[in-house]
This record gives structure tokens, C-alpha cells and sequence, in this order.
């Protein structure tokens, strides 16, 4: 790495996190709570009162973490097959994005946002997206262990927007905090990461992917929350439902209306309920991340601590009246025809921050057949930044171009009648509950965040075996010389 230190050196932590074995960050990876400057109070012989103050993660720390979580490592591999094994066409087109990122992603939707809360306020950690992410593919070296810590430093600039100048806080009792998060969790010198997923993209593409199987084995979506309407007679499924070869046992609530049974688009014999999908598999994401820190806190000798943040439905808002001071989230009222329609299409949505952060569903869209071509457009038609008409891009992937031209013109595309049957179902689900999606929040976290800070190295020397700690008690000597 390159010298850019004022005192002419490079910082020693840097180079020595690129030598530290991975095999080493897996085993000896540990939960560390205690910060610097944190007082344990403890029955017996534990106690512990600290005479340092707190001591904050530096900006080059920091910037490491940020761009763990968000930095684009470069291309995903787009190796699928074009043609089934029946020899029917495969729909070869189901990515959001091709930039690769170090967490795995549904469809590579790449749904995971973070925020950091440290000592300076909370910040939205937005990984860059479309043209501006390729851009930066080039304007960077290609290796991290190439970077310099002024290139660090800006890729971590690059994705931060502040959105508050105050640390986030809660009262420090349930149901905000659990147990002894209370104390330890969410104090002065610690940076925090939390998750929050996007769902309403990766949604939509879900669907469509559904929608694109073959004729004769198409699901038929379906409500599975219909039990918190008035069924439909069982006179319609004896008479409609008899001709089209559905038992008149069970109360089927087709989405998107019989048309699409008696058309034969899809099957009664092969049913997808839209509540059991729940968030579509993109809520997994996250912890791929969390887990990618976890491994990295570890390597640069940091105290990390996975644990539930303060919970959801709290931490979207601010509600100086009751001590919240959250996420300020857009929290849209549920406004579902349902009387009493299950968790969470009762509760408000966190649909997004205005400006900042918003989901692909009202009221940042004027319709959810506007959300659905919105996504057809990024994928199809965007050739600015990432999409399946981006010739250049895929150009980068293939060793020979012509493979790259064959892929991108004979991947199957989306076709009309998948395109509406979608948008019938995205339509159902916010006129029937008033929110989209339903059985998800718009903007979902697990309830999960990661704690990081330098340790209270003399707590652990008083009460635990120093192989527990080697790396974090040579941290300082390696980032802070």
C-alpha cells in the first residue's frame, strides 16, 4: 500500500488486517461487550468500575466497516443456463443489479441498507447503485489491499448521509431494549450497524419470476389471509370452480380474478399464497452481512457484539413525548378494507425517509402498476447503469463479447401477460390491506444490530484468560501507534 499518512508511514493495522488468516477470524471469532469507559455491575465477582473515558472508533476504522457492507468487489458471474432442460426457454433475466457486493443477495437484489449510529449521530449507509456504481469500478483500485486509507476514506464518504446529529436513543427498559442491552448497548464511544431491507423491489421481481414458469405449471397466486374476509360462497367454487376442475372443499381466493384460471396462465393443482411467501427470501440478506462483520471486527481486533437493537415499531420513529428519537421513518397508516387483517398489515408501514430512502409503493409511486414498470425499466431498458440492455457491462463479464451479445439478446425477457398477472397481484395486495407489501413491511429489519468498540482491556485482565482477547489487545499497538 502506498504511504499517505502525514507522518509519512502507512497505518501498520491496515497492512496486518490483509495478512490475518480467514481461517483465524472464523475460529477465533468471540462476542466482546464491555467498551472502553463502561462500568460493570455485576452480583459477585464481576463488578467493575472503569477510570477511561470512552474511546470512539477512528474514521479510518470506520471507513474499513463501511465499505465491508457496502463497496462493490466488482461483476457478479451471470453463468445460468438460457434453455431448460425440457428444451423450453429458461428465464435467464431475474437479476436487479450485476455489481457484486461481498454478501450474497436474492436475485442479486441487493435489498440490505445500513445505518450507523455512532457519537456523531445516525447515518444512512446507501451502497451505490446503477451508473454511478460501475463509474466507481474504475476510479478505485480493482484489489482493496491495493487502497491507500485517503481511498478508504472515501469510498466510505461516498455512501454516508447523515441523517440526525444525535446518537439514536430509547428509554433503556422493555420493550425498547431487552435484558442487558439496557446497559451495555448503544453507549458513548460504540459504533453501531443496523440492517434494513428494502423488500418492495425485490417483491415485485419475485412475482414476476413466479409469473415466467411454464404454462401448465404456473402457480395460482393466492390469499391466504382470506379467513379475515366473508369467503367466497361455496356456491361460486361448486359452479365456476366445478368447471374448471377446482374442489368445491376448498375456498380458493385467486388473485388477479378467475380469468387467469379459465385463460389456463395458471393452475389450480400448483397454488403460491402471498402470506406464507412472506418477504420472498430477501429478508435473509442482511445476515450475510452481519456475519461478513463480525469475521472483519474480528480481524482488525475490534470488541463486536451481535444483539437485538432496540425493536421495531419503535426505532422507525421519533416521538420526543415518549423519549424516542428513531430512524424518522414514513410511517403510512394501515388503511386495509380488512376488520381485522393479522400482523404487521394492521400496523402502519415504514415506507421510507422523503428524499433519502424511499420503497417502491405509494405514496412514492403513484400506482403499484407504475412500481412494476419501474422495475421492468431498470432491468430492460436502463442502458445508463445496470440492466439487460447495458451491452458494455456485459461486455466486462465474458471473455468473448459474442458470448456476452448471445446472453444478453436470447435471455428470456418478461412477457405481457406475466407483466399483468403481476401487476393484478401487486394491485390486490394494496387495495385489499392498504399497504404494499402486505405480510412484510416495506422497509424490514430483523430486529438485529452490531456493536462495535475498542475494549475495556483492563476488565478483561482482571477476570478472563488473555487467549480470549489476543487480537483486540493488540489492536491500539497495530491502529493507533
Amino acid at each position: 500500500m502506498t504511504e499517505d499518512r502525514a507522518d509519512g508511514g502507512t497505518n501498520p493495522g491496515l497492512a496486518d488486517l490483509f495478512s490475518y488468516p480467514f481461517m483465524s477470524a472464523l475460529t477465533e471469532r468471540r462476542t466482546r461487550r464491555i467498551p472502553r469507559g463502561f462500568s460493570v455491575h455485576s452480583e459477585g465477582s464481576l463488578d467493575y468500575v472503569s477510570h477511561n473515558e470512552p474511546a470512539p472508533l477512528s474514521k479510518l476504522e470506520e471507513a474499513v466497516l463501511i465499505t465491508s457492507i457496502t463497496g462493490i468487489t466488482g461483476l457478479t458471474t451471470h453463468d445460468g443456463p438460457l434453455i431448460k432442460a425440457d428444451g423450453g426457454p429458461e428465464l435467464a433475466t431475474p437479476f436487479l443489479n450485476i455489481v457484486a457486493r461481498t454478501g450474497s443477495s436474492a436475485d442479486n437484489a441487493q435489498a440490505t441498507y445500513f445505518f450507523m449510529i455512532n457519537d456523531d449521530g445516525i447515518s444512512l449507509l446507501k451502497h451505490p447503485t446503477g451508473k454511478r456504481a460501475l463509474e466507481l469500478l474504475t476510479e478505485l483500485p480493482p484489489k482493496w489491499s491495493d487502497w491507500t486509507e485517503a481511498d478508504w476514506l472515501a469510498s466510505a464518504a461516498e455512501v454516508t448521509t447523515p441523517i440526525s446529529d444525535r446518537r439514536l436513543e430509547f428509554p433503556r427498559e422493555w420493550p425498547y431494549y431487552l435484558g442487558w442491552n439496557a446497559q451495555a448497548s448503544n453507549r458513548p464511544g460504540t459504533t453501531l450497524f443496523l440492517p434494513m431491507v428494502d423488500c418492495t423491489w425485490q417483491y415485485i421481481n419475485a412475482l414476476l419470476i413466479l409469473a415466467s414458469e411454464p404454462d401448465g405449471r404456473r402457480s395460482m397466486f393466492i390469499d391466504d389471509w382470506s379467513t379475515f374476509k366473508p369467503r367466497t360462497p361455496y356456491e361460486w367454487v361448486a359452479k365456476i370452480g366445478g368447471e374448471l376442475g377446482i374442489s368445491p372443499k376448498i375456498p380458493y381466493h385467486p388473485i388477479g380474478g378467475l380469468k387467469w384460471l379459465r385463460e389456463g396462465f395458471v393452475t389450480a393443482d400448483n397454488v403460491a399464497p402471498v402470506g406464507f411467501g412472506d418477504a420472498l427470501r430477501t429478508d435473509y440478506e442482511p445476515f450475510f452481512y452481519l456475519q461478513n462483520l463480525m469475521l472483519l471486527g474480528q480481524a482488525m481486533g475490534l470488541g463486536a457484539w451481535i444483539h437485538g437493537s432496540v425493536f421495531p415499531p419503535y426505532i422507525y420513529e421519533d416521538n420526543p413525548s415518549k423519549g424516542w428519537h428513531g430512524l424518522g421513518f414514513r410511517m403510512d397508516p394501515a388503511k386495509g378494507a380488512r376488520r381485522w387483517p393479522p400482523v404487521p398489515a394492521s400496523q402502519p408501514n415504514p415506507v421510507g425517509i422523503d428524499g433519502v430512502l424511499e420503497g417502491l409503493c405509494p405514496p412514492y409511486v403513484a400506482s403499484m402498476d407504475e412500481a412494476v414498470d419501474r422495475v421492468i425499466e431498470e432491468k430492460y431498458r436502463n442502458a445508463a447503469g445496470f440492466s439487460y440492455a447495458n451491452d458494455e457491462v456485459w461486455s466486462r463479464v465474458f471473455r468473448d463479447k459474442a458470448d456476452a451479445k448471445t446472453y444478453v439478446e436470447k435471455g428470456t425477457r418478461y412477457g405481457p401477460r406475466q407483466v399483468q398477472y403481476t401487476k393484478d397481484a401487486c394491485n390486490y395486495i394494496y387495495d385489499t390491506y392498504g399497504r404494499f407489501p402486505a405480510h412484510v413491511d416495506a422497509f424490514y429489519t430483523p430486529g438485529m444490530w452490531l456493536q462495535f468498540s475498542h475494549l475495556e482491556l483492563e476488565y478483561y485482565d482482571r477476570y478472563f484468560d488473555p487467549a480470549q482477547y489476543t487480537r483486540q489487545a493488540a489492536h491500539d499497538a497495530l491502529w493507533h501507534p
